[in-house]
């Protein structure tokens, strides 16, 4: 009897366990629309060459990462390397001519010092001088212009992100402004295609939420209206939306996602509230004396939100006010 005394008083003395109570109300709900999406770059930039050539060296493939100014490609061009030997042989002649020049005119100023020669002579010399470094300056920014041309057989990379397409092999001959590469810039969008008729209710802001089997995961996830351009193209609007982990690697996969298509009242609840018997969806709803009991509801969609991930909508069975008790 002692025993069972213990056993009473411990239960008498052990603290209530802490109900999980929900407030029911009303919330303001979106109306969504399914609507396919492709995982897109804000922006594809062209690799271009600049200038005109054969590719020598190809140094990118489709679906690789490149950064900005990165080299994807070197064009070669004959003609350049012989401009190049050409002007340096040009630059060594008018160094000797400068060197002489420099040499004539210091002799010829020693005898003008002295009074050996007539002023005409010094002019002369000095004249000469200076139209021999006026030469050798131009031959030297001339090949700098050549120099230039060579460097820029180099192709880069506008901007960082991954390579979709490359129409070009080495031994290719392009000519200045030809695409090389297409790169793909890393903020990559989900770029919607929305009916016209829908084209009231889209605004920049607005929240998309993601199909969770297209995602191929069990969690709701959630992005954000970026962009709504303004031309419609074969009866659709355009949208680009900003979804956290897209991935960067492949362009133009589908994903459907649900867009606003209006908004209405309604009763949202956490999944976790609800219990389902015998094909039932039940409610425990706390009474006036602090009791609860089960009431049955009538379930409808799914009404997930960042804030309420598993919330589901309730279409009757609920009143706003009424004290949900979790289960």
């Amino acid at each position: 009897m002692r025993a069972g005394l213990i056993v009473a008083l411990a239960l008498v003395a052990q603290p209530a366990v802490a109900q999980e109570i929900h407030q029911v109300a009303l919330a303001t709900v979106t109306d969504e629309k399914a609507v396919f999406a492709t995982v897109e770059s804000a922006n594809v930039v062209p690799a271009r060459a600049r200038i005109g050539g054969t590719v020598v060296d190809l140094g990118v493939k489709e679906g690789d990462q490149v950064k900005g100014g990165q080299v994807v490609a070197h064009i070669g061009d004959e003609k350049i390397a012989l401009q190049m030997k050409s002007l340096d042989a040009q630059i060594a002649g008018l160094e000797a001519q400068l060197a002489q020049a420099r040499t004539d005119f210091t002799r010829i100023e020693e005898l003008f010092g002295r009074g050996t020669i007539p002023k005409t002579r010094y002019d002369e010399a000095r004249t000469a001088l200076n139209v021999a470094t006026n030469a050798h300056q131009a031959r030297i920014a001339e090949r700098a212009v050549v120099a230039q041309q060579l460097a820029e057989g180099a192709v880069l990379a506008p901007t960082a992100g991954r390579v979709l397409k490359v129409p070009v092999t080495t031994g290719t001959v392009v000519m200045a402004g030809e695409p090389i590469a297409q790169v793909a810039e890393q903020n990559f969008v989900l770029r919607l295609r929305v009916p016209e008729r829908h084209a009231l209710f889209l605004r920049a802001g607005d929240p998309v939420r993601l199909d969770r089997e297209s995602l191929k995961d069990e969690g709701a996830r959630f992005g954000r209206i970026k962009l709504v351009y303004p031309q419609i193209e074969d009866g659709r609007v355009i949208a680009d939306a900003q979804v956290e982990g897209l991935g960067d690697y492949f362009v133009g996969e589908r994903i459907r996602v649900w867009v606003s298509g209006g908004e209405r009242r309604a009763i949202i609840v956490p999944a976790a509230f609800i219990t389902t018997r015998f094909g039932v969806d039940y409610a425990r709803v706390q009474v006036a004396d602090g009791k609860a009991t089960d009431v049955p509801v009538q379930t409808g969609r799914s009404a997930p939100t960042p804030e309420r991930p598993d919330g589901i909508e309730i279409l009757s069975g609920l009143r706003p006010g009424d004290r949900l008790v979790r289960p």
